[in-house]
């Protein structure tokens, strides 16, 4: 039996015009795609209804997880399996092979995937991106907020797939700042109100609001051979600093409006509504 059939795939979108209609192209051997677009004022929607296969649901955005867990049980998707993919997560043939061929036993809840960052459709030797769990039972998972993201919590035992998928973004670089300005708000945010007990070692390299930005630059341009990348390397360097620096930032700053908060001062107002998946 292919074992597409027992899988609804799942995509969250908002603005992906640039990314979508390769990862649907992708995905034409699924026999159901749901994409939960949050409002999408680009050409999104008229892409997804090119493909026979997908259909679009629309849901205003307000949190990673609230917007993963309404795709789960508010969109229709009824097959046991569910595929969760980023808009920009694009499956070579031969992953979509080896999921077909699947045959999971019963204490096998999910597979999880690692990944192959490109940079513009250009493959990077190595990156920071971790393994994600992409493939789960529907009625053993669900989402938690967990910072400026969502957490997946799996119900049972967790194979690998062999596999990459390739992790590939061709939104323009202004809407990467745009969002990684609203992640490192809530990104700080998650970890000055963590306990001290329940973080790791990552948490509390970041906490410091100085260490992380120095040894992420290192650790991506040297270790992980970011160095022998080119360009598209040294983009990705600078990149990964760039976003830890805005955590950074957020963290001092935050800190110190408690400071004023505690003093008396009132803090300066701010607002930014929610708009990204």
């Amino acid at each position: 039996m292919n074992f597409l059939d027992q899988i609804g795939v799942l995509i969250l979108t908002y603005n992906e015009a640039p990314n979508i209609g390769r990862t649907l192209g992708a995905l034409r051997a699924f026999p159901e795609i749901v994409v939960l677009d949050s409002g999408s004022e680009d050409a999104t929607a008229s892409i997804v209804g090119g493909f026979a296969n997908a259909r679009l649901v629309a849901r205003r955005f307000d949190a990673h997880a609230n917007q993963w867990n309404y795709g789960l049980t508010q969109c229709g998707l009824t097959r046991p399996w569910v595929l969760a993919l980023d808009a920009d997560y694009f499956l070579p043939a031969d992953l979509v092979d080896e999921i077909s061929r699947l045959a999971p036993c019963d204490r096998v809840s999910a597979y999880r995937a690692n990944f192959r960052y490109c940079m513009n459709g250009r493959p990077l030797s190595g990156a920071l991106y971790t393994p994600v769990a992409v493939l789960y039972r529907r009625d053993r998972a669900r989402y938690v907020q967990e910072g400026h993201t969502q957490r997946l919590v799996v119900n049972g035992a967790i194979s690998e797939l062999k596999t990459r998928i390739d992790h590939d973004d061709r939104k323009p670089h202004e809407r990467w700042l745009q969002s990684q300005q609203r992640y490192a708000r809530l990104e700080a945010a998650h970890l000055l109100g963590m306990q001290r007990a329940n973080m790791r070692l990552t948490d509390r390299i970041r906490l410091t609001g100085w260490a992380a930005p120095i040894l992420v630059f290192l650790y991506a341009l040297i270790w992980r051979r970011c160095l022998f990348g080119g360009w598209p390397g040294w983009l990705y360097v600078l990149q990964r600093t760039l976003a830890e620096t805005m955590i950074a930032l957020e963290i001092v700053d935050q800190r110190l409006q408690r400071q004023d908060a505690a003093r008396g001062a009132a803090p300066a107002p701010q607002t930014d509504e929610p708009r990204e998946r």
